[in-house]
C-alpha cells in the first residue's frame, strides 16, 4: 500500500498540518450551528471551503484536510438530501481539497472521517460513550468511507477517535479499501483516550495495521500533548502527529466553547513535540491560518538544524 506521509517526510524532518476548518469558517461568517457542522457549508457555500484550504496551504500547511468530518448519509438524509446528493457533496469535499493543492502546486489531500459521536452532535467524540457495537460502527462508516475513497484522496484522516474499538473498525475498513490513513485520537488526559483506555496500548494495537501511516492526537488541550507523545513513541515506530485545539473546551450540550485559549502559543510547543517524535504538527478547533504560519516558520527553522 502506498504511503504518502513517508514520501512527504523524506523531504524534511517534519511537516505541517492545516488548522481549524469549521471554527475558521465560522469566524469568516458561516453559520455552523447545525448537526452537519462544517458539512453544512459544503452544501451552501463550497467555494468558501476551497478558499480556506488554499489559505492554509499558503500559510505553510502540507496537508489540506477535507470538510467531511461530520458528513454522513444519515446526517444529510435528515436535511432532505437523498443518497445521490449525499454522494455528490461528500465527493465534493475531497475535490475541493485536491483543487486547492493543485492551485498551490503542492500538498496532500486528506479525506476527513470523524467518529460516530460527531454525527450525534452532542460532544460524545470527547467521551466515546455511545453504545454502537463494532458491527454498528462498521455499518455507519462503510458507505461514507467508500464514497470518499472514490474521490481518490491521498489518504484518509480518522480524527478525534475516542476509543480503540472505533479505531479498529476504521482501520479494518481502510485495509479493505486499500487506502492509507492516519488515526488521531481524542484524549481525556496525558495517558488515556477519551473512552478511558490506555493511549499507548491504543497506539500499539492500531500500528499493526498496514493501512496506518501515522498515529497521534487532535482536538485536545495543548498541555497534554507532550505526555501523550512520550507514551506513543514507546509504542510504535510509525510517524506521530499532533494537532491540538486552542486549549478551550467544547460544551456539547450548549454547542459552545468554554474557557480561554492556552497562554502559550502552539508554535512555542512545536519544537518540544518534534523532539518527542511528532513528525506532523498543526492545529485543530479555534486555530487559524495565522497559527499555521507561525508553526510552519518555527518548524522550518528547526528543520535546518
Amino acid at each position: 500500500m502506498r504511503d504518502p506521509v513517508s514520501s512527504l517526510l523524506e523531504q524534511r524532518r517534519s511537516a505541517v498540518l492545516d488548522g481549524g476548518l469549521a471554527t475558521e469558517l465560522e469566524a469568516r461568517g458561516a453559520d455552523i450551528d447545525d448537526p452537519l457542522w462544517s458539512a453544512k457549508v459544503l452544501v451552501e457555500d463550497p467555494d468558501s471551503i476551497g478558499a480556506l484550504h488554499f489559505d492554509y496551504l499558503e500559510a505553510g500547511a502540507d496537508v489540506a484536510t477535507s470538510a467531511s468530518y461530520q458528513a454522513s448519509f444519515e446526517g444529510f438524509a435528515a436535511r432532505g438530501l437523498d443518497d445521490d446528493e449525499a454522494v455528490r457533496v461528500m465527493r465534493r469535499s475531497v475535490e475541493l481539497a485536491k483543487a486547492a493543492c493543485r492551485r498551490r502546486g503542492r500538498g496532500l489531500a486528506a479525506a476527513s472521517i470523524g467518529p460516530y459521536g460527531a454525527y450525534l452532535h452532542d460532544g460524545s467524540e470527547y467521551r466515546g460513550d455511545y453504545t454502537l457495537d463494532a458491527q454498528g460502527l462498521h455499518d455507519f462508516h462503510r458507505r461514507r468511507m467508500e464514497t470518499l475513497a472514490s474521490a481518490e484522496p491521498d489518504l484518509m484522516a480518522f480524527e478525534t477517535i475516542p476509543s480503540p474499538l472505533e479505531a479498529k473498525v476504521l482501520t479494518d475498513l481502510a485495509e479493505r479499501l486499500e487506502v492509507p490513513c492516519w488515526v488521531s485520537f481524542s484524549c481525556r488526559n496525558d495517558h488515556q483516550v477519551s473512552h478511558g483506555e490506555d493511549f499507548a496500548d491504543c497506539v500499539r494495537n492500531i500500528a499493526r495495521s498496514p493501512a496506518v501511516v501515522a498515529i497521534g492526537v487532535n482536538c485536545c488541550p495543548p498541555g497534554i500533548v507532550s505526555g501523550l507523545l512520550r507514551a506513543a513513541r514507546g509504542a510504535t515506530t510509525k510517524p506521530l502527529l499532533a494537532y491540538p485545539n486552542s486549549g478551550e473546551t467544547w460544551d456539547g450540550e450548549h454547542h459552545s466553547w468554554l474557557g480561554t485559549p492556552e497562554s502559550v502559543p502552539l508554535e512555542e510547543h512545536s519544537g518540544e513535540w518534534r523532539e518527542l517524535g511528532a513528525r506532523l504538527i498543526g492545529g485543530c478547533c479555534r486555530t487559524t491560518p495565522a497559527t499555521i504560519r507561525r508553526i510552519a516558520s518555527r518548524l522550518a527553522q528547526r528543520n535546518k538544524l
